[in-house]
């Protein structure tokens, strides 16, 4: 469960509620695992600012803004922001088509978004997005991005000009140039990807991404290589971030308005999701709303100093725990870590291969896929789940993250309102004319007292039902049993209405048994109680019962009337 508190940076209240000892012997704790993040977070910060579109060094700008800000004023102990890849290709589609000044201002709206939807209390929204549709698009994202490496792991050739912003436009190149491979970038970019999936297995605590970085180094100017590195694509600029505001105006906000959108939803959905993994990990609570105002602002803070979008980063988050951070100050010290990386190290940057950038992110790819979740989903999910799954993924691939979100949540409601509207059910109870039946524990009743049964939701998705209840030409009073109804909607509530109207041209009068709370306050509210008449709302079926055969002119019963199966 989490916590309803108010919307503070969580760091103040645990120096608030811990004493001086504790902190006392938390803090180094927190300073060492600071700078193991910052050592993981670095080749992964300068890829990934490659892999969007922009400088290396704009991805260090982005763990080390965005990093420190939501680190201080989030509302998780141990969340480490930065910049992600799930960001990279959306963010390098918007610097491809509308330059650094249309993501400044999509980042912009996204930050107002976030801070929006945490001031609103909707940090639980999260539980609304169905498992399929994350794991659907998150797969779809790490295929995006092995797509958009490849060119680099090969060390291929294109010509000037050659539009690489889409999936399908990436694949086209691909094909069209592949005979520029370059064998030496093909054999460092191995190299480096075996180096990532089999160092982890020699040492746990080392990090596999700095040693394969340092192997890619040493192989290309070791060995002299013909190969690319950073330093033959970007001047590699030292020196902290300086604020920049580029020339915004109208225009632009509306047209990166959808963009923003994305970014805002992408950025609230991974960021909550590492913060429930990281809750896992150290047993504790995070407060969503505290942390979607601080990826809003961390958002907007980065790129106003020439970063790019940030969210919460489930790998670093991990790196963090296991390294012993248990404070905001950890994920706080990583950002100064690698604020003096880039003010003295920088430079070195041009040294890195390409394909070693590749082959990092590859892993990365890897590691987000999920792919043994997907082909579980595949095997066990339901038909429906497994069609949401498929065409989330196919949709983040082909289009873009919002389509894919937006269709994906459309057939998960449609699937939901089946399911549901499938388990709700309307039946009249059945009459039994032999006295000597067999069937056990039923009810007399008038010949002229008729009782229908509802079992479930009345929404939208089942309201034809009700339209199948009929009454016989004898019939007096009809009693509506609805112990079954959780909840009932305004179309429920109409439904309902028109039952009211067609008894009343028959002659019937309505009665209801066991109305649930939900369902009787719908009822007050658009005055049906009072239409009806509040004496014709029973506490149970026997006493609605009793209630009929009362209006009948308190007639006895008769042992001989028809016995209803209840």
């Amino acid at each position: 469960m989490q916590q309803r508190d108010k919307i503070k940076p969580i760091l103040f209240s645990i120096i608030k509620h811990s004493s001086p000892q504790e902190l006392k012997e938390q803090i180094p704790k927190d300073i060492v695992a600071g700078v193991v993040v910052a050592v993981v977070a670095l080749p992964l910060s300068i890829a990934l600012g490659i892999a969007s579109g922009v400088s290396p060094e704009q991805g260090l700008y982005t763990a080390i803004i965005a990093g420190f800000l939501i680190a201080f004023l989030g509302g998780s102990r141990v969340q480490i922001s930065g910049p992600t890849a799930a960001f990279a290709t959306i963010v390098a589609g918007i610097v491809a088509t509308d330059g650094m000044e249309g993501l400044v201002a999509a980042t912009i709206i996204a930050g107002i978004i976030l801070i929006l939807m945490g001031l609103f209390k909707m940090g639980a929204v999260i539980r609304y997005v169905p498992y399929t549709i994350t794991t659907g698009f998150t797969a779809g994202i790490a295929v995006t991005l092995t797509i958009g490496q490849l060119k680099d792991l090969l060390g291929l050739t294109y010509p000037a000009g050659t539009a690489t912003v889409e999936t399908t436009e990436k694949l086209t190149a691909l094909a069209a140039n592949i005979s520029t491979v370059n064998m030496q970038a093909c054999l460092v970019g191995a190299i480096c990807l075996v180096v990532l999936f089999l160092f982890p297995r020699l040492s746990s605590r080392i990090p596999s991404s700095p040693v394969a970085l340092f192997v890619g180094i040493g192989l290309v100017h070791g060995l002299g290589l013909d190969v690319c590195t950073i330093g033959d694509l970007y001047v590699i600029n030292a020196g902290l971030p300086e604020f920049q505001l580029p020339q915004l105006d109208i225009g632009l906000f509306r047209n990166q308005f959808a963009n923003g959108v994305t970014i805002a939803i992408l950025a609230a959905i991974e960021s909550l999701l590492s913060c429930v993994v990281a809750d896992s990990m150290i047993s504790s609570h995070h407060r969503a709303n505290t942390e979607l105002c601080a990826q809003g602002i961390g958002n907007i803070a980065s790129v106003l100093f020439g970063g790019i979008p940030a969210t919460g980063a489930i790998a670093r988050t991990a790196a963090n725990v296991k390294a012993g951070g248990r404070t905001p100050i950890s994920g706080m010290v990583h950002a100064l870590v690698l604020a003096l990386v880039l003010v003295f190290l920088m430079p070195y940057a041009a040294l890195i291969p390409m394909p070693t950038i590749a082959a990092i992110l590859l892993y990365v790819a890897y590691g987000m896929s999920g792919w043994r979740n997907f082909v579980h989903l595949c095997q066990t999910a339901s038909k429906g789940a497994v069609a949401t799954l498929l065409l989330t993924f196919a949709l983040t691939i082909v289009f873009d993250l919002v389509v894919a979100i937006g269709v994906g949540m459309l057939i998960t409601v449609v699937l939901f309102m089946k399911m549901v509207s499938e388990e709700t059910e309307v039946k009249g109870w059945k009459y039994y004319c032999d006295e000597n039946s067999e069937v056990t524990h039923l009810r007399e009743l008038p010949k002229s007292v008729r009782v229908y049964e509802i079992n479930g939701p009345m929404f939208f998705g089942m309201t034809e039902r009700i339209a199948d209840i009929s009454v016989k030409e004898f019939t007096k009073y009809l009693i509506i049993r609805m112990r079954g109804v959780p909840s009932l909607d305004a179309t429920g509530m109409n439904a309902l209405e028109n039952l009211y109207e067609y008894c009343k041209a028959h002659g019937v009068s309505l009665i209801f048994s066991h109305v649930n709370e939900q369902p009787l306050k719908t009822m007050r509210r658009a005055g049906f109680v009072e239409l009806v008449g509040e004496e014709h709302f029973c506490s149970c079926i026997d006493e609605a019962i009793a209630h009929a055969r009362l209006l009948l002119g308190e007639e006895p019963a008769k042992r001989e009337a028809e016995k209803p199966k209840s």
